[in-house]
């Protein structure tokens, strides 16, 4: 049995790695993450996952692992910024404010899909111009939802979360450790 993690991501391979796994290949997918008109965040973040697992060819005997975090404030849908700018806009939005983390988890082995998402209410503090610029300019908002990063130096703008940390950071620790357990992969015994 293979494990295969549909993402490049260096972080959800760090919160792997804290359960003891290390996939056999990373197949990061290719779609469209455009989101349908009207399309409300978590159902958004679900549909993602689900379209990255089965994106993913996978041959006898490999699980695949697919994930998709989005920001949600309110019912707007806040994904990678595609520019300095962009991520500047979402920080301001932000500022002084509490919004969703959503990441939704997919596990795929043959035609079964086991599906999982995980919802955690983050406040960021209010922010002023000089630590808007100064994170901008670290560059540590490209490629993530929201235009920030909790594990990094945007962790100081959080003062208050409810749920999971590791959500939040892209994967859902104990949420995957049951979906890849329920999918048959041995987690809890030698691989």
């Amino acid at each position: 049995m293979k494990l295969v993690l549909g993402s490049g991501s260096p972080r959800r391979l760090e919160l792997l790695a804290q359960l003891g796994v290390v996939p056999a290949d990373i197949r990061p997918p290719d779609i469209d993450e455009t989101p349908a008109p009207r399309e409300l965040p978590r159902d958004y973040c679900r549909r993602i996952a689900r379209q990255k697992a089965e994106a993913v060819t996978a041959g006898d005997g490999e699980i695949v692992l697919c994930a998709d975090t989005t920001v949600a404030l309110g019912r707007r849908i806040m994904g990678k910024p595609a520019d300095a700018g962009e991520a500047a806009k979402f920080l301001y939005a932000l500022s002084g404010r509490r919004h969703r983390v959503i990441t939704a988890i997919a596990v795929k082995t043959g035609d079964r899909v086991w599906e999982r998402d995980v919802v955690t209410d983050v406040r960021m503090k209010r922010l002023s111009d000089d630590e808007v610029n100064g994170y901008l300019a670290t560059g540590d908002w490209q490629g993530k939802a929201g235009g920030y990063a909790i594990q990094g130096p945007a962790g100081a703008f959080i003062p208050w979360i409810s749920g999971s940390f590791s959500a939040v950071m892209g994967l859902p620790v104990a949420e995957t450790a049951h979906l890849l357990s329920a999918a048959g992969w041995p987690l809890w015994r030698d691989a």
